[in-house]
């Protein structure tokens, strides 16, 4: 009895450890795979769609170009079609070749495709907190050099109309997860004082953990159109 016991415990613990393995070369590998495919077809998508004459998914943005966190864009309302792609972000910050589509939603599937857009934040370009949501680790891993960022860098976004130059303005800021006042259109914690268009990046801390989260503000610089040409964030 003790030597099949010894037997049937060991081929468990057999079990369990390929199971960890498997589940490690899938958080570690599979989901990267996956999501990179995922999100370069969704680019590829939106830069087909907007080649195509009128062709738009969501509403237009009507914003006047800013100068800082005191000055005041028009707004519109928009709302984006659900985890659909309808923006490229780039933060130059990141890599010369980063760029992630910016998809509507920030639940589990929106996040395996793209940057989430926290639906009831801002539209891009618009008065108000624009707030994103992207994984640290995982399915491609997006954010996971978030700590780098630094005042005065620059992170840019595109919805095939204008070009939309944010700026950094602090160090990350470590919160928990229940701080949902990082999303207001002013968050008290971003040192904005005034309505004006914001920026709020989002991320979990640690990288393999949810215990907190990492948030990064900033303001709205400038807004050019596509056929002014790439902006100089990007070496335009």
């Amino acid at each position: 009895m003790g030597r099949v016991a010894a037997r049937t415990v060991a081929e468990l613990l057999i079990t369990v450890g390929a199971l960890i393995v498997l589940f490690t070369v899938y958080s570690l590998y599979w989901t990267n795979i996956t999501a990179d495919s995922a999100m370069s077809g969704e680019i590829t998508r939106l830069q087909t769609q907007w080649q195509q004459p009128a062709a738009s998914d969501a509403a237009t943005v009507a914003a006047a170009p800013a100068a800082g966190p005191s000055s005041s864009p028009v707004s519109s309302p928009v709302a984006y079609p659900p985890g659909r792609a309808f923006a490229v972000l780039y933060i130059p910050r990141f890599g010369r070749d980063w760029k992630k589509p910016v998809v509507e939603g920030t639940g589990v599937t929106d996040l395996q495709h793209g940057i989430g857009h926290y639906s009831g934040s801002a539209a891009l370009g618009g008065v108000g907190n624009f707030a994103l949501a992207g994984h640290r680790r995982t399915y491609g891993n997006p954010f996971d050099d978030f700590p780098a960022l630094r005042p005065g860098d620059p992170v840019v976004l595109t919805d095939g109309t204008n070009w939309f130059v944010y700026v950094i303005d602090r160090r990350p800021f470590l919160t928990l997860p229940t701080d949902v006042h990082v999303l207001d259109p002013v968050p008290a914690e971003s040192g904005f004082t005034r309505p004006g268009s914001y920026l709020t990046l989002t991320t979990c801390d640690p990288p393999w953990g949810h215990s907190h989260r990492l948030i990064e503000w900033g303001h709205l610089q400038s807004v050019t159109p596509v056929t002014r040409g790439t902006p100089a964030a990007l070496g335009g």
